[in-house]
């Protein structure tokens, strides 16, 4: 292969490379080219359709995009349409099912009560007050500061300690605030301005970003095995584990990655909605992914569904990381990887696994568009 006529390279054909290859041949006019070791384009988000029952799978777990961004979202528009799916989760606990985020419903549900809101905001006070947690700085001194004890070890403790395979207390608390507590009956997930899956897919959406005549893809091509034929000064632009960058010469960071089983079923509906969490800690997987639910659109099966039970476990370096698990000994390691970063000026890392942060798909794109600005275009 050769990599003499490309003055950018990006390493990644997920979102955040997509965007960036996308801004370099748009806005700057160059020819860019974007590898991947996997064999098709669009990192965790890629999708796909299943020729049996026109049912949307999204490879790597579910995929919703939500912001309340409006030039995350004028620019995501560029490239598909959305249709109306708003998102709703259910989660098992002890062979019953509640609604999430928890919410007015879920209070009294689980406690067996007919509280208005101002009740059970006043009974959720009087549990979290038992504690004493004035300054949460874990995960689960957090969850329990938010909705008291009981809910915690119901709904929070156990899935958690399945998706991240470490005690609660040991995780930031700011991974808690992603869950919302609301008094109301208000039952969706997200609370941003604009919602929805793109209506031919993810797939299909990062083809149209990637269609361009300066973007050239190669796939099934490990950066790692080429790089040496890249030359010095090539920008490249990184959005792969940085601690696989370096060789692990800090010692690995902490990820989590996920194994998802698809099972076949016979029968139009197999669990009711898209998403259904299991929190205690017996049931092996965390979640049950029904993708037919994301597109009531289409025309899918009415005779079989398709089903992804997800299981989370600890990262190898032979794996794709998904999640940063970002304990204090991993921000240690972090900042020398950080340091050995700013050494090499023609590499930029970006993305979820080159800045090792836990993202949403909106948040990895306004970071590209970020990154194309300051660290791209500034230099043209």
């Amino acid at each position: 292969m050769n990599f003499d006529q490309y003055k950018y390279i990006v390493v990644g054909a997920g979102f955040s490379g997509a965007v960036i290859a996308e801004r370099i041949a748009t806005v700057l006019g160059e020819k860019v080219l974007v590898i991947d070791k996997r064999n098709h384009i669009g990192g965790n988000s890629y999708s796909y359709k299943d020729a049996a029952t026109n049912i949307e799978i999204h490879k790597y777990g579910s995929h919703i995009f939500h912001t309340s961004d409006e030039e995350v979202w004028n620019y995501v528009n560029k490239f598909t349409v959305f249709n109306q799916y708003r998102h709703t989760v259910f989660a098992e606990t002890n062979k019953q099912v509640y609604s999430l985020p928890i919410n007015l419903g879920t209070i009294n549900s689980f406690f067996r009560k007919n509280f208005k809101p101002n009740e059970a905001k006043e009974f959720i006070n009087h549990e979290i007050n038992k504690e004493n947690l004035n300054n949460p700085e874990n995960l689960e001194d957090k969850a329990i500061s938010l909705v008291g004890r009981s809910l915690y070890n119901a709904f929070i403790r156990g899935y958690t300690k399945k998706q991240w395979g470490v005690d609660p207390k040991v995780l930031p608390s700011n991974i808690i605030t992603r869950l919302p507590v609301r008094f109301n009956y208000n039952n969706r997930y997200f609370k941003d301005k604009f919602e929805g899956i793109p209506r031919d897919g993810y797939g299909k959406m990062f083809e149209k970003i990637l269609n361009h005549e300066n973007i050239d893809i190669r796939l099934e091509t490990d950066f790692f095995e080429v790089k040496h034929q890249i030359l010095d000064d090539t920008k490249i632009i990184y959005t792969g584990p940085i601690d696989r960058f370096f060789n692990f010469k800090y010692g690995s960071l902490g990820w989590r990655t996920i194994d998802l089983k698809m099972e076949r079923i016979s029968g139009g509906d197999y669990q009711g909605a898209a998403v259904v969490n299991f929190t205690d800690e017996q049931e092996k997987y965390t979640r049950i992914h029904e993708f037919k639910h994301y597109h009531p659109e289409r025309e899918q099966s009415s005779k079989e569904t398709l089903i992804f039970k997800e299981y989370s476990r600890q990262a190898k370096e032979s794996d794709d990381p998904y999640y940063p698990i970002n304990t204090e000994e991993d921000k240690v390691k972090y900042k020398q990887y950080q340091e050995e970063s700013k050494r090499i000026p023609n590499v930029v890392f970006t993305g979820r696994l080159g800045s090792y942060k836990y993202l949403d798909m909106h948040q990895v794109i306004k970071m590209a568009l970020n990154v194309f600005e300051r660290e791209i275009r500034v230099d043209k």
